[in-house]
């Protein structure tokens, strides 16, 4: 007996293969910026370094760009967001510090602090938003807790990271609708060589201020050596990259944030006195 029976044929649809997560750390060369680069590169991420340094030996490739000349990161991450189709992760890391009096800072020194800590961070920010927005893509730009609080005679950092953590808040209150969200980690002393690539100004140019400026960098020296690993800020960092619905400020360490609660709570005078002191102020 024939059996008419017509055998069906299934047809399994491959799923569509996911894109890999592609990072972009600016300033990932050293310090808090390299451990990150690090760490997402392990954790999978497509991971490029874009900063004046190539980091070398690394499963990290570097796009040479310098965050103070207009127009090198847009190029850089443009390049990037094309070749990867997309980015899902902005880290702006880059940095540049200087223990100098108001009276006597050079306009030069400041503009350019300015041009790594605060401008950079939009030109990067603005170039990456087009691939941002393909893939729900996340931003993070590293912060200080000298933005919230005064440091002496380190006045334009704190000034730059105070703007750059009102940059998060209003880039954040922009960009949800679009999927894209951007904070502010704000990590407190960090033990990397930042210190010891901080501009600060001697005698001669510092003039009646030499000796304030001399204590209150050599505090601060010992806050940031004695303060947090950087390993521990770039998983902080990731964390809250990779958050459901991350914060648009969060903080670094879980003495860090409560400085910062003090800080924000108590008068303006009472935390001004202890900044003198700890900085040793008169």
């Amino acid at each position: 007996m024939e059996n008419n029976t017509e055998m069906e044929t299934v047809i399994q649809e491959k799923e569509p293969v996911q894109p890999r997560r592609t990072a972009v750390i600016v300033g990932g060369s050293s310090g808090i910026g390299k451990e990150t680069a690090l760490k997402l590169s392990a954790r999978g991420y497509r991971t490029f370094n874009v900063s004046r340094t190539s980091l070398k030996g690394e499963r990290v490739r570097t796009v040479t760009a310098d965050a103070a000349q207009e127009g090198e990161l847009s190029k850089a991450i443009h390049g990037i967001g094309e070749e990867c189709g997309g980015i899902d992760l902005l880290v702006y890391s880059a940095g540049f510090s200087m223990a100098a009096p108001l009276e006597f800072a050079k306009s030069g020194d400041y503009r350019y602090l300015f041009e790594v800590n605060y401008f950079g961070a939009i030109e990067a920010l603005r170039a990456a938003m087009p691939y941002l927005k393909k893939r729900g893509g996340r931003v993070v730009f590293v912060g200080s807790l000298g933005g919230d609080m005064p440091v002496p005679y380190d006045s334009f950092y704190s000034s730059s990271k105070a703007a750059l953590c009102m940059l998060a808040r209003e880039a954040n209150v922009e960009l949800r609708e679009r999927g894209v969200r951007v904070s502010a980690l704000l990590p407190g002393g960090t033990a990397t060589d930042f210190t010891y690539s901080r501009r600060i100004y001697g005698e001669d140019e510092s003039l009646n201020y030499a000796q304030s400026v001399k204590k209150a960098s050599a505090a601060l020296a010992n806050i940031e050596q004695g303060g947090m690993n950087p390993s521990l800020v770039a998983e902080a960092i990731i964390k809250l990259a990779e958050k459901k619905n991350p914060p648009p400020v969060a903080v670094a360490g879980g003495m860090n944030g409560l400085t910062r609660y003090l800080y924000k709570l108590l008068p303006e005078r009472i935390t001004d006195w202890y900044v003198r002191k700890k900085f040793n102020q008169k």
